[in-house]
């Protein structure tokens, strides 16, 4: 099994990597899920046992992404879903780089002018809340990308996880419970009736997401057909379209993930690799760093007034 440097959805950012003072480093407290001999870090505690379990069963980083990937579906439905999409950067241990493109698509019908009414004004709220804002979604699409590309393990190990932890259910957070709140007068208003998520949970509250559950069952059992054909997708499509939404079954299957070069620059000895367009993450880190590079960073202390308007400068003018 060949060992792999992987960065999915995530940019690292090193600004000071010598610390001159004097002064103790603040002790940092361990919350979360700890690994002695392989690690993944996302924004959930079960997901990242899932991600870490992959690994020690013999599969590689791809084969926990994919499985993070996919238990971040239930854990965390705010941003890691399958109704989405995203960006992967990685580094493999024989130094090959690379990135992939699996943000969601405009559906075929989308018009330039879909947002705007007849005076050419734009619609408020339109091309951010309510069906005709979302995009075909890429994200489970990517995954098979990468596991046709680089897994290794079966993948239904790599999926039944996430299946099996639908079904158990999972634990709201303090932070969960505040955006289930936040978002649940938007929650009626997209779909136009009452949904699972918007009833008031609470931190400490389990959820059960069995349809979540089926639909990965159907992944599982049927591949990306599982998802962009057949029932997953007669579902997406019929409930989009009843809300006024333009997705069509041939958006599904013609959607396609894009393997595009990593963007790799130099910050003092470090070599940086971020992601390509169409993200903007990647320049505007690039131009960041060359922007403060000239400056001793680690003479100003961390956290210190004057790091921070250096570095704050850089990025409101990248």
């Amino acid at each position: 099994m060949k060992k792999i440097i992987l960065l999915s959805l995530i940019s690292i950012l090193f600004l000071q990597c010598k610390n001159t003072s004097n002064t103790k480093p603040e002790k940092i407290k361990i919350t979360g899920f700890v690994a002695d001999s392989a690690m993944v870090v996302c924004a959930r505690e079960e997901a990242s046992k899932i991600g870490t379990a992959i690994l020690k069963k013999g599969g590689n980083a791809f084969d926990a992404m994919i499985a993070t990937h996919f238990a971040l579906a239930v854990s965390y439905p705010f941003a890691g879903n399958i109704g989405g999409g995203g960006f992967m950067v990685y580094r493999t241990n024989e130094g090959k780089t690379g990135a992939l493109d699996f943000r969601e698509k405009a559906p075929l019908a989308a018009s330039k002018n879909m947002y705007l009414d007849e005076k050419g004004n734009v619609i408020k709220g339109k091309s951010t809340l309510g069906p005709v804002a979302i995009g075909v979604p890429g994200s489970v699409d990517g995954v098979f990308k990468v596991y046709e590309k680089y897994g290794t393990l079966p993948f239904a190990e790599l999926i039944q996880p996430a299946i099996d932890l639908a079904k158990k259910g999972v634990v709201v957070t303090k932070k969960q419970a505040k955006s289930f709140a936040k978002y649940r007068k938007y929650f009626s208003e997209a779909n136009n009736s009452t949904i699972m998520l918007d009833a008031d949970w609470k931190e400490g509250d389990s959820i059960k997401y069995i349809n979540l559950a089926k639909t990965l069952e159907r992944i599982r059992d049927n591949g990306r057909d599982g998802f962009y054909k057949g029932e997953t997708a007669d579902m997406l499509v019929n409930y989009v379209q009843k809300l006024g939404g333009i997705i069509t079954k041939e958006d599904l299957e013609i959607y396609n993930s894009k393997w595009r070069d990593a963007i790799e620059f130099k910050y003092k000895d470090l070599n940086i690799i971020s992601m390509s367009p169409p993200s903007s993450g990647g320049i505007c880190i690039a131009q960041i760093f060359n922007a403060i590079e000239p400056y001793d960073i680690a003479s100003f202390g961390h956290n210190s007034v004057k790091a921070i308007q250096l570095i704050t400068e850089a990025e409101r003018r990248a």
